[in-house]
């Protein structure tokens, strides 16, 4: 079914951008934040853990990933760059975001799987309490400050177009 490709594909090019977003804050938090590295650490084990589940299953299907996964990967580069010199609560409000918008994608995703793809269903649903867990961290973390508010924005937007655009490559 098409659709669940495409699910498959979206969800793997985001655990993509996602491992280029973190590796690229654990570098610049490694020089200027070492107290948040092994909280980064953690979550870029998360992310690469679900890369894995979806390259796995795009594999056994023999599904093509999305064409745009190097545009992604810069894409998640510049992200983690920018917010981390920002400093660690930009950093933390970019993780909201991002997941808050993943989350909320992720719900449709699965409610559609249960009636259309049980193996697929299955992968979403084993990535969601990791992708909750990085959400709440990054919301008790970051700043509450209306300052901060233009970068969850930008990154909420960056992340939306990022997803439709993966529907289409």
């Amino acid at each position: 079914m098409k659709e669940v490709e495409r699910i498959l594909r979206v969800d793997h090019a985001g655990e993509y951008g996602a491992i280029h977003i973190y590796s690229t804050q654990l570098l610049i938090a490694k020089l200027c934040f070492k107290d948040i590295v092994p909280t980064l650490e953690e979550m870029l084990i998360h992310e690469q853990q679900h890369l894995r589940t979806f390259s796995d299953i795009l594999k056994r299907r023999n599904i093509r990933h999305c064409y745009a996964l190097k545009l992604w990967a810069i894409g998640g580069c510049c992200l983690g760059f920018m917010t981390a010199i920002l400093g660690r609560n930009a950093i933390w409000v970019c993780t909201e975001s991002i997941e808050s918008t993943v989350l909320h994608h992720l719900d449709w995703q699965l409610q559609f799987l249960r009636q259309h793809d049980e193996e697929a269903h299955n992968a979403v649903f084993s990535i969601k309490s990791d992708e909750e867990e990085h959400r709440n961290y990054g919301r008790e973390n970051g700043a509450g400050s209306f300052l901060y508010a233009p970068i969850f924005v930008v990154v909420r937007y960056s992340t939306k177009v990022a997803i439709w655009l993966s529907t289409k490559l």
